[in-house]
C-alpha cells in the first residue's frame, strides 16, 4: 500500500508540473501538456484508490473532472471524473461526494442522457438516506431521478424511484403525497398482466396512510381500490384493513395489536409499516410512547 501512494504522490507531482507547463486550464482548449496531465491526474486517483487514501483520490479525479470540464468537448469525460471523485469522497465525506455526483448529474442533463442524470441523482439520493441522513433532500432527488427515467419511458426505474419518494413522504407525514404516489403505482401494475400480484402491496401501503388520517378516508379508500383491482378485495391485505378499521370504530387497543401480531405473523411487517401502525394505534387514544415491538 505505501508503495502504490508513493506512486501516486510521483504522478501528482508530474501532473501538476506538466499543468502549470500547459498553462493552466484554459490551455486545455488546445490539448498537449494539458492532455498528459489529465492522464497522470487519473493514474495518481487511481493508485491512491489502491492504497485507500479515498480523499487524495478524490482530489485527483477531480483535477482531472475540472480540466476535462473546461473543454467542450471532454463532457463526457469530465462526467465520468466527477463520478469517480465522488465515489472516492463517498466513503470519507458524504457532502463533497454529493457535490461532484450532482455536477455528473447536471452534465449529463446537459447532454440530454437523462437515464445517466437519473443513475446519478438515485446515487445522492441513497448518500441522503445512508452516509449523510437527511430525509427531505432524499425524497427530492429520488423524485429528480423518477421523472428523468418516465421521460424515458423506464417505468421500471421511475417505479422504484416513486416507491421511495412515497415511504419517505410517509415517515415526514406528507400522508396525501404518498398515497398519491402508492395509488399510481399500484392502479398501473393492477392493469399490468404480469405485476398484478404488486399491486396489492402498493394499495396496501395507501391503505396505512390513509389510516394515519382518517377512518372514513379510509373506508372509501378501500372501496375504490376494491373496484379498480377485484382480486385486492380477497387479499389477506384487504382483510387486515378491515379488521383494524372495526378495532379503529370499537377504539378496541388491545384487538387492535393482536390483529397485528395475527398479520406479522404470516406476512412479516416491515418497520416502515410497523411504524405507521404504531402511530394509528396512539391515535386510538392509548399506547402513547409504547415501542414498535409492543404491536407485534
Amino acid at each position: 500500500m505505501g508503495d502504490s501512494e508513493a506512486k501516486a504522490r510521483q504522478k501528482l507531482a508530474e501532473a501538476e508540473k506538466k499543468s502549470k507547463k500547459g498553462g493552466g486550464l484554459f490551455s486545455s482548449f488546445f490539448g498537449g501538456g494539458n492532455d498528459e496531465a489529465v492522464d497522470l491526474y487519473i493514474q495518481a486517483g487511481n493508485l491512491f484508490k489502491v492504497a485507500k487514501n479515498w480523499n487524495a483520490a478524490g482530489d485527483a479525479f477531480l483535477k482531472a473532472a475540472e480540466f476535462h470540464a473546461a473543454n467542450a468537448d471532454s463532457k463526457h469525460d469530465a462526467a465520468s471524473n466527477y463520478a469517480e471523485a465522488g465515489n472516492c469522497y463517498r466513503k470519507i465525506d458524504p457532502q463533497k461526494a454529493v457535490d461532484c455526483i450532482a455536477k455528473t448529474a447536471d452534465i449529463y442533463t446537459d447532454m440530454g442522457r437523462f437515464n445517466m442524470a437519473a443513475k446519478n441523482h438515485t446515487t445522492i439520493a441513497e448518500i441522503y438516506e445512508n452516509e449523510a441522513p437527511n430525509k427531505e433532500q432524499c425524497m427530492r432527488h429520488y423524485q429528480i431521478a423518477a421523472d428523468f427515467y418516465k421521460g424515458e419511458e423506464a417505468k421500471s426505474s421511475a417505479t422504484k424511484c416513486l416507491v421511495k419518494v412515497a415511504t419517505i413522504a410517509a415517515e415526514l407525514e406528507q400522508y396525501k403525497k404518498a398515497i398519491e404516489i402508492f395509488e399510481e403505482i399500484a392502479i398501473w401494475e393492477a392493469d399490468h398482466p404480469t405485476l398484478k400480484y404488486a399491486a396489492k402491496n402498493h394499495f396496501f401501503q395507501a391503505l396505512l396512510c390513509h389510516l394515519c388520517i382518517d377512518l372514513l378516508n379510509t373506508q372509501n379508500a378501500l372501496r375504490r381500490y376494491e373496484e379498480i383491482s377485484p382480486s385486492f378485495n380477497d387479499s389477506r391485505e384487504a382483510k387486515f384493513i378491515r379488521e383494524l378499521m372495526l378495532c379503529l370504530e370499537e377504539k378496541n387497543v388491545d384487538a387492535f395489536t393482536e390483529k397485528v401480531r395475527e398479520f406479522d405473523k404470516i406476512s412479516r411487517l416491515d418497520p416502515w409499516a410497523t411504524s405507521l401502525l404504531l402511530k394509528v394505534k396512539n391515535s386510538c387514544g392509548d399506547g402513547e410512547g409504547e415501542e414498535e415491538e409492543d404491536l407485534r
